[in-house]
Parts: structure tokens; sequence; C-alpha cells
């Protein structure tokens, strides 16, 4: 791992993955890809080399939809995407260190377009914490009121945008009050007391049955076809041309949420048992 300067919590600008970190990664996404058996659809559009910027939906299992999708990137194409993590987890000592050494960093602008700049594939999910947090009838809805920032990133530093969708997610798990429901006050108000927004205040959840064991549903990735963002870059209006950019990435990106939605429609292998009874030949 070589250490450069210039991200904003002392992380390294390019990481070199020993054969230690390989195994790992595979071991840390091996229990998600038993049981949720992902597939996955356009790989052949990641670019193999230079910035890219992956634009993606927020699921309610962020933090495990994701990393699948990373390590099969880097499985198949031996590149390292580069996550942005919220403060209070690149806050945790122990912790930091451990994301650092798979690439992940603080999340903020500075530190995403300094990987940009540098060549790193970079993932931004553009909803961040209120599209993670979504609301009963929001489920694969991009929550992206106002954000431009991805898009600005992009056109400074000339990266392609490649539209990431993933559907699963959002189903492994039933949305029992949403952060907005009367129900969920108390929790509401420890959520601003920590300066935090309110909509930030997580649903209350169930998986398998009344459990947190999340429904094995099978999830489904999809990358479309890379946007060149250089013809926004002359633009003599930059916020109309962030705004334009970031249109487009979100029609891309909702056509390919369409498509795999479709796919698991079909799928008889979305569920656990319809895998199971495909194994045996029923």
């Amino acid at each position: 791992m070589t250490e450069t300067r210039g991200l904003t919590d002392g992380a390294p600008s390019h990481v070199e993955l020993t054969d230690t970190d390989r195994r790992a990664i595979e071991l840390l996404v091996a229990p998600s890809r038993a049981w949720f058996s992902p597939r996955f659809y356009g790989l052949e559009n990641f670019p193999l080399d230079g910035p890219v910027l992956l634009v993606g939906n927020h699921t309610l299992a962020g933090g495990t939809d994701a990393p699948l999708l990373a390590a099969e990137i880097l499985a198949k194409h031996d590149r390292l995407v580069r996550g942005l993590a919220e403060n209070v987890l690149i806050d945790v000592p122990v912790l930091r260190d451990a994301l650092h050494r798979l690439g992940i960093v603080r999340g903020n602008r500075h530190n995403c377009t300094t990987l940009l700049e540098q060549g790193e594939a970079v993932a931004v999910f553009p909803g961040g914490g209120r599209e993670a947090m979504r609301g009963k009838g929001q489920k694969y809805q991009l929550l992206w009121e106002g954000r431009t920032g991805f898009a600005r990133m992009a056109i400074a530093t000339g990266a392609p945008i490649v539209p990431i969708a993933m559907v699963g997610g959002d189903d492994i798990y039933d949305i029992v009050f949403d952060g907005n429901h009367p129900v969920m006050s108390p929790l509401r108000k420890v959520v601003t007391g920590l300066g935090l927004r309110a909509n930030l205040t997580p649903p209350l959840i169930r998986g398998l049955g009344p459990t947190l064991v999340p429904k094995p549903e099978r999830f489904y990735f999809s990358l479309g076809t890379p946007i060149d963002t250089t013809p926004w870059r002359d633009a003599t209006d930059s916020e109309a041309a962030a705004l334009e950019l970031q249109s487009v990435t979100r029609k891309a990106l909702e056509e390919e949420l369409a498509f795999l939605l479709a796919e698991r429609d079909r799928d008889r292998g979305r569920s656990l048992l319809g895998r199971t009874l495909s194994g045996l030949g029923l």
C-alpha cells in the first residue's frame, strides 16, 4: 500500500492490494454472495484505466450490496473501486485504518476530486443518507433533489460517469415505520440531537419474520454505458451544465433500474426457495 499526500483524512491516494487484502475482501463478501446469489450485467462497461465516477442508487442495504459489486469489479477487472465513507465511520481510529486499507476514504468533495484527478475509480451515491433512509413506497426511487456535486466533479476532472443500478437491497427488509412516522419521534429527537438532519432518521425494519435477518432476495447489478462528460467542460454556465449532466445521468440510471426490475420479475431464482428448486431441477 503506497501513501501519498492530498486526502483530508490521511488516507492513501492509491492503494496496492496485497494477496492477503484480496483474500480478506473475498472472505468479507462471501456470506453475502452465498445468501443473495448476485447477478451482474454490463461489467464490460467498466473502464479498465483512467478516472471514472460510478454513480448509483442507495438502497436500504447500502453496506451490503455495494461491496459485492466492488468485489466483482476487482475480480473481473483488477481495479479497486474507491468508496466514500460517512464521517462517523472515519472518526473511529481502528475502523478508519481498516477502511483506508480497503481504499475507502472520508466522503467529501475534496477527496473525491483528488482521487479522480489521480486516475482512480470512485463510487458515489448522490441520494446519500436520505435515499438510504427512504420511506414506505419509495423503493428504488432516486432522491437527488439539488444534488449536483457529482456532476460538477466529473466535469472538472473530465471523468466519465458510469451509472450503476442495484436492485434487491430494498427488498431484503420490510419497513414497519419510516423515519417520518409519529412513532419514530423519540428516535428523530436523538438523530437531531446528534447534529444530523431529521430526514436521516432510520426506519424501523424487519427481515425474515420478526427478525433482522435479511430476506434472501437475489441482488442484481447493472453498469450502464459510460457518459462522456467532456461536452460540458467548456459550458459558460457551470450550474446549468451540472444540472443537465445530473439529469442525463439520472435518466440513464433509471433505465438501468427498470432493466433490472424487469429481470428480477422474470427470474425464477429471485428467492431462496426458487433457487433451491431450480438447483434440484424442479
